[in-house]
């Protein structure tokens, strides 16, 4: 994945200026991103904090870990199930 410019303090501080009143089109101008992105981070990050925003991330990252072990043992159950079975 991609990793943003932004950190997440900036996007916080981005979208407080929002909910300050500061229209989406100037603040995409002042940053140098689209407004869709504005409106991504809006939806994604409203309403959060810097610490439930680092929790999530957090969260993110453990469960694509664990995603990731669980697929590699699904496999190995298979591979052992075939050779179980006699496909080998």
């Amino acid at each position: 994945m991609k990793k943003s410019k932004f950190s997440d303090s900036q996007i916080l501080a981005i979208l407080k200026q929002h909910d300050a009143g500061v229209p989406v089109s100037e603040l995409a101008r002042e940053h140098g991103v689209s407004t869709a992105l504005i409106y991504q981070w809006r939806s994604k990050y409203g309403g959060m904090d810097a610490s439930m925003m680092k929790e999530m991330k957090e969260l993110r990252a453990e469960n694509a870990r664990l995603k990731k072990m669980y697929a590699e043992e699904r496999l190995k159950a298979e591979i052992r199930q075939e050779a179980l079975e006699g496909k080998y």
